[in-house]
């Protein structure tokens, strides 16, 4: 039972708008305190979070939410939201089964106007939303918050081009913590940081006065200069000036007494166009342990509150992002062509360790999927070998520079691609489920998939060496199944796959990390005294032609399995079969894949069995393919 003096009372936004601003301050400590509980059990996302509770709780005191929209970029920084607006209850089950998103999710709540998961698009959904209510002669206020390291990306400046010249109200919250996921990087930071360290600067107390005075709807000449002098030559704020946008700040961030009226007189202005208000937070405020953290405590694991200290995988094995890292590593050794790209995600991809050894030879370019790929393809064209290292689902957002920029023109870019399939508790929105499809469809590419942390090994060794064309290999989250690593010298030979074990009748042809369930599958169909066999076939692209070939004659029937949608590993094999014939003469044909859905979040091994691409979900597809072959026989 808790014991919070206000919290307990509020379940709605509506209830904390009866609170004086005194009272809201004990009530932010309560919500962050509530917040670093809830995820201590559930594990998530902490720092982001505790940097936007003042924030968060003055946005909902001032704004009439669910009716005026307030979006927020990402959802890292969700979890007090959430507490706020009818989710109390239930915020100890974020991120499980039939539990909260660990994003803003429509179908979760109306106070979700707009769904996020990847950054920056909350300034353009906000300003399509602010043009809806424009031309319905809707008067509901449109608010959008975004941070730092979002708004560096391409897409929220085209955003921020387009409100800044359509006259649409709309406010834009600049939540900086002089962080995103790492630390920002680009001239964004350097000019963010350059508002708080100029001469001219004031105190957040003595700039707060000012903003609050002039951010008024009562300006006399005096204040038009004093407005004009605080919002460029104090403020730095010319660049969102010059993009159409009224600026105001920066502010303390967690100040209520600052930021309220802010917040009000933004709320009351009757200033055609949008508003920009800079608010300085810290990432990971108010607990000790995240504040020192280098990373703020951005996503953690359970944790003891006390200690600090997370819990820790009991499997003592090397996750497959390492396993890339470390390999890259010693090619990097024998090869200075070598280099390492990224996306904002050192640590998540495993670039951070290259990046410590060869600091000079990894580029983490920002939330910029887009200019990683064509910077690549730039770096390509100069002999150098770049390995551009991004999770599956972001890599969507760069499929236009993929095609055009490095497959029409063949470039030796290699694509390391973590997060394949499905990834547990981040849910569908980060579920690696498209790109077999989306790049094997693409002449000119080598498209590779890992079985094991040994077959990543051998992929990666495999790349350094394809000089023609651009190349992917794809692995899961997690670690591995526990099976030696080979040295950097073993290769494979392109598109060619290797047999695992021969049986009769049936072959499975595995293409990426479900092979352990297939050969699960395999032990249990031997019991039953059916014997497989079992095929890995490394490749979507090139086919291994002739095996498929051999395959299809030696057997009755194929089940091709693969973690990903259609159109990818298995409608090659059957286009393949088909162009030959081949299922003309009685083969039969099955092709494993993700259901065309998307599947919402839980434990990985329980969203394959949903998925039906378990041990179990193989061993009925094997027994019912064998069955109905002799259904068809009888028939004859």
């Amino acid at each position: 039972m808790s014991n919070y003096q206000y919290l307990d009372k509020v379940n709605f936004p509506s209830d904390i708008k009866k609170l004086s601003i005194e009272e809201l301050k004990i009530f932010s400590s309560e919500v962050r305190k509530e917040l670093i509980n809830a995820v201590s059990v559930t594990g998530g996302h902490l720092g982001a979070g505790l940097g936007v509770v003042e924030l968060t709780v003055a946005l909902h005191y001032i704004f009439d939410t669910p009716n005026d929209k307030l979006i927020w970029d990402v959802g890292h920084q969700t979890y007090p939201h959430k507490i706020l607006t009818g989710r109390k209850d239930k915020i100890r089950t974020l991120r499980q089964k039939n539990g909260l998103s660990g994003f803003t999710k429509r179908t979760e709540s109306e106070y979700d106007p707009f769904g996020a998961a990847h950054s920056s698009t909350s300034i353009s959904s906000a300003l399509g939303i602010a043009v809806a209510n424009k031309l319905s002669n809707k008067s509901n206020d449109v608010v959008a918050v975004i941070g730092d390291g979002a708004i560096s990306a391409g897409m929220a400046y085209e955003a921020m081009n387009n409100a800044g010249v359509s006259k649409t109200k709309m406010i834009v919250i600049l939540n900086d913590n002089d962080m995103s996921i790492a630390k920002p990087v680009g001239a964004m930071r350097s000019y963010l940081a350059k508002l708080l360290s100029g001469k001219l600067y004031f105190s957040l107390r003595e700039i707060s006065k000012l903003i609050i005075s002039i951010f008024s709807k009562k300006f006399s000449a005096k204040a038009g200069k004093a407005e004009d002098f605080l919002r460029t030559a104090v403020t730095g704020g010319t660049l969102f000036n010059s993009l159409g946008f009224y600026y105001v700040g920066p502010i303390d961030g967690h100040n209520l007494d600052v930021l309220i009226p802010v917040l009000k007189n933004a709320k009351e202005s009757r200033h055609e166009g949008p508003i920009m208000i800079h608010v300085k937070t810290e990432k990971g405020k108010g607990y000790t342990f995240a504040e020192k953290a280098s990373d703020k405590y951005h996503g953690v694991s359970k944790f003891n509150i006390q200690t600090g200290i997370q819990e820790k995988s009991k499997v003592n094995l090397p996750s497959y992002t390492k396993v890339f890292a470390n390999t890259l590593i010693k090619h990097a050794e024998k090869d200075s062509k070598i280099v390492g790209i990224t996306a904002a995600m050192p640590s998540g991809t495993g670039m951070d360790i290259f990046g410590e050894r060869f600091p000079k030879r990894m580029f983490d370019v920002g939330i910029a999927e887009q200019h990683a790929v064509t910077f690549a393809g730039g770096l390509a064209t100069e002999g150098f070998k770049p390995y551009t290292a991004i999770y599956s689902t972001f890599l969507q957002r760069a499929y236009d520079q993929v095609v055009h920029d490095i497959a029409i023109q063949s470039l030796p870019v290699r694509f390391a691609i973590d997060r394949a399939g499905l990834v547990g508790a981040d849910g569908p929105t980060h579920a690696g489920s498209f790109d077999i499809t989306y790049l094997s469809t693409l002449p000119n590419f080598v498209v590779m998939a890992a079985s094991d942390e040994a077959e990543l090994v051998k992929m990666i060794n495999t790349s350094v060496d394809i000089n023609d064309k651009p190349s992917a290999f794809r692995y899961p989250r997690g670690t591995g199944v526990g099976v030696q690593l080979p040295s950097i010298d073993e290769k494979l030979e392109i598109g060619k796959g290797r047999i695992i074990q021969e049986g009769t009748k049936l072959v499975i042809i595995n293409f990426g990390a479900r092979l352990a369930e297939c050969l699960k599958a395999s032990i249990s169909l031997k019991k039953k005294g059916i014997n497989i066999s079992i095929v890995d076939a490394r490749f979507a692209k090139p086919l291994d032609e002739n095996l498929i070939w051999q395959l299809a004659t030696d057997h009755e029937a194929i089940i091709t399995i693969e973690e990903g949608s259609i159109g990818g590993f298995g409608s090659h094999v059957a286009k393949f079969l088909f162009e030959k014939n081949l299922l003309d003469r009685g083969l039969k044909f099955r092709s494993m894949i993700l259901p065309d859905k998307f599947i919402d979040q839980d434990k990985p091994e329980s969203m394959y069995k949903l998925a039906g691409l378990d041990s179990q979900s193989i061993e009925e597809r094997v027994i019912d393919l064998l069955n109905s072959n002799i259904v068809l026989q009888k028939q004859k």
